[in-house]
């Protein structure tokens, strides 16, 4: 009887360490599945982003963060000048207040169509 209780006090130390690496475990795992659903996903976008605004050339349709429609008359290195409306307004803006290219301008002077980056989908007054 005396060594059946020593064997249980020698193994009891050792079943609280797994027990408690066990309750940890689900906190650790949390670090990986964090880093893969929104930390990296958030990089590429930000990467994206950047390369669309440092991409930026004259005569690109752009939309500003704050909904101004304008072209591309002049690029700097961290502002672009654009042009809007029918008397031709020009407005200096960074390129990080750059939401979206509607229309790229080709070499040849062709308009294409490209895609958009944008933080988050906005509604119409349409809708």
């Amino acid at each position: 009887m005396f060594n059946t209780f020593l064997l249980d006090a020698a193994a009891a130390p050792e079943a609280g360490a797994m027990g408690t690496l066990m309750s940890f475990l689900p906190f650790i795992l949390l670090i990986p599945i964090f880093y893969f659903l929104m930390y990296r996903p958030q990089k590429k976008q930000e990467k994206e982003t950047a390369q669309m605004r440092n991409s930026l050339m004259i005569g690109d349709e752009v939309v500003t963060i704050g909904g101004i429609i304008g072209r591309i008359v002049k690029v700097k290195e961290d502002y672009v000048i654009i042009e809007t409306g029918s008397d031709r307004t020009k407005i200096k803006f960074r390129k990080t207040a750059i939401g979206s290219v509607e229309k790229k301008a080709d070499e040849n002077g062709e308009k294409r169509s490209t895609f958009k980056v944008t933080a988050a989908p906005t509604k119409t007054n349409e809708e």
